[in-house]
């Protein structure tokens, strides 16, 4: 099938796949009521208002409530100066500029040559993606702290790393997961970048002991050991390696420990590699993938840290591949497998995602050297207008690899603004709706939400 050649056969193009992506969003997944964002909310807002203990707090009607580290609610304190819905919309807001950002560090300025049309079906393809459509309708805070690490990506990619480390600081002291990012500055050799993130993490997790001090010692001594306040670990939405172990039935922590050892082994070779290269934007995709893997919890929606690997492959030749992996995970086929996950069938299928994740973490490109790095601006050729035969020679000049105006000079130097998703297109100590009592439509706003 042939793209339309005319301004009026794209608007019409563009405005068939909106309302197929629209009606898509709003009936087969449905929403997931804003669970996430109601937990944090009412937390808070409990926590402020009322004199209650922040850890105690559950949403009414269910047996979750906030997981996150103290300063986490520390941070979201604003929120209890709103209403429900005021904090809903500030919510949806915070994330479309998250992804716009996310989305920028990952491509640089090249974005701008897809036009209008390009960037219209990138966005219906990122509006597709399943962990970004939890993201948003659980009122998650994924897209806030990957963007907070790309910057940091981004300043290592230029040369400026002494503002390095803050970002994944701050994302650390948020949530548990992005700490494993210290991890990749401590083994590329970081020191500094390494040092301000260990500073940051301790600074902001020492003054939310200062200004709840009752929260944090409840916290760091019970709420982030006690798992049953996560939800079940065989649970179809959780794609990490101790889902794949608890829907085998297999309990034994050290089964886990041994797989989440010989993959963090895998991890650092790999990301060694792409650092030396100055391939950081592979570096940080491999740490996003590694953190998926080995947080004892991964719900669908912390797989927005897939997101740069679509990137390194679509920057390393391999668009075809970065559009059928992307296209799976917008597929929600996992859910097929929501009551009963057992049987051949049910090992493969129902942690889909994860053997995604695993997927790219022993094969995606990484360390390729600069020069070899195809620009961003190739990529994008694909949907834009055909050069006049009155310039043929000018045509060929252009297509040279090499360094370009602009974003494109990000990619020829290996910054984290590689390229991304304009033409592919989108710890866990966390309660998650996703593990509340199973209703007869596992994809029904009732059936699962997150925390």
């Amino acid at each position: 099938m042939r793209a339309p050649g005319t301004d009026r056969g794209r608007l019409l193009l563009v405005l068939a796949v909106a309302a197929a992506v629209t009606a898509f969003t709003a009936t087969v997944p449905l929403l997931r009521d804003w669970f996430d964002l109601r937990v944090y909310h009412g937390a808070v807002d409990t926590w402020i208002h009322h004199g209650g203990r922040l850890y105690d707090y559950r949403v009414p009607g269910t047996p979750y409530g906030f997981t996150y580290p103290p300063f986490a609610a520390v941070a979201m304190v604003p929120m209890a100066l709103l209403g429900l819905r005021t904090a809903i919309a500030v919510g949806l807001l915070l994330n479309l500029a998250a992804l716009a950002l996310v989305v920028r560090l990952l491509t640089g300025r090249a974005w701008r040559r897809l036009g209008w049309y390009g960037c219209t079906l990138g966005a219906c393809a990122l509006a597709l993606f399943e962990p970004l459509r939890d993201t948003f309708s659980f009122g998650q805070v994924n897209l806030l702290l990957l963007a907070l690490v790309l910057v940091d990506a981004r300043l290592l990619a230029t040369g400026r790393g002494r503002l390095a480390g803050v970002g994944i600081g701050l994302a650390a002291a948020v949530k548990l997961t992005p700490a494993l990012f210290i991890g990749l500055l401590l083994v590329t050799r970081r020191w500094r970048a390494a040092a301000v993130a260990t500073v940051v993490a301790l600074a902001a997790t020492g003054f939310a002991a200062v200004v709840a001090p009752d929260a944090s010692r409840f916290y760091w001594t019970d709420a982030m050991w006690d798992t049953t306040r996560v939800g079940r670990l065989d649970y179809v939405s959780n794609q990490s390696l101790q889902g794949i172990l608890a829907r085998l039935g297999e309990t034994d922590r050290a089964v886990w420990a041994v797989a989440v050892l010989l993959t963090l082994c895998v991890w650092a070779v790999r990301a060694r590699r792409a650092a030396a290269a100055q391939d950081w934007t592979a570096a940080f995709a491999l740490t996003g993938l590694t953190a998926c893997l080995v947080s004892p919890i991964t719900w669908v929606h912390h797989l927005v840290w897939l997101l740069p690997s679509f990137a390194v492959l679509v920057r390393a030749g391999h668009p075809r591949t970065a559009g059928a992996l992307y296209a799976v995970l917008c597929t929600s086929v996992v859910w097929l497998w929501f009551d009963d996950a057992s049987g051949v069938d049910g090992f493969l299928g129902s942690n889909t995602y994860a053997w995604i994740t695993l997927g790219l973490l022993l094969w995606l490109p990484v360390g390729q050297p600069r020069a070899a790095r195809p620009n961003l601006a190739l990529s994008a050729r694909a949907i834009d207008p055909a050069p006049s035969p009155a310039a043929p020679r000018m045509a060929q000049v252009s297509s040279q690899p090499g360094p370009a105006a602009g974003g494109d000079t990000a990619a020829a130097t290996g910054t984290a603004a590689g390229p991304g998703l304009g033409r592919t297109r989108s710890a866990s100590k966390e309660p998650t709706g996703s593990t509340r009592p199973a209703a007869a439509n596992p994809q029904s706003s009732s059936a699962r939400a997150s925390s």
